[in-house]
């Protein structure tokens, strides 16, 4: 299956609603990738989405892979300290 791409924006307002949508989404996808290159206006909210959603694939046993995360939501993932959890990238 092809990645699952974020949009553009995806704060507090609207990360309820983007779960809801990628959640259904990683389930029937045996090897689950998100494509995060398009998120442009972010907050802490789009760093608790894909957590939630590497949650959900690793209760199935399997794994999920998050590409083109922006700088800013690196430097979030860093500061939170989950930055191993969302990339190949060390800490």
């Amino acid at each position: 299956m092809a990645a699952i791409a974020l949009p553009a924006e995806l704060t507090m307002a609207q990360g309820r609603q983007v779960l809801q949508a990628l959640l259904p989404a990683i389930a029937t996808d045996a090897q689950p990738v998100i494509d995060a290159s398009a998120l442009q206006t972010l907050d802490s909210a789009a760093i608790a989405v894909l957590l939630e959603c590497r949650r959900a694939v690793a209760e199935q046993g399997r794994a999920l892979r998050v590409e083109g995360l922006p700088d800013k939501a690196l430097a979030l993932a860093r500061l939170y300290g989950v930055v191993g959890l969302l990339t190949d990238t060390a800490p």
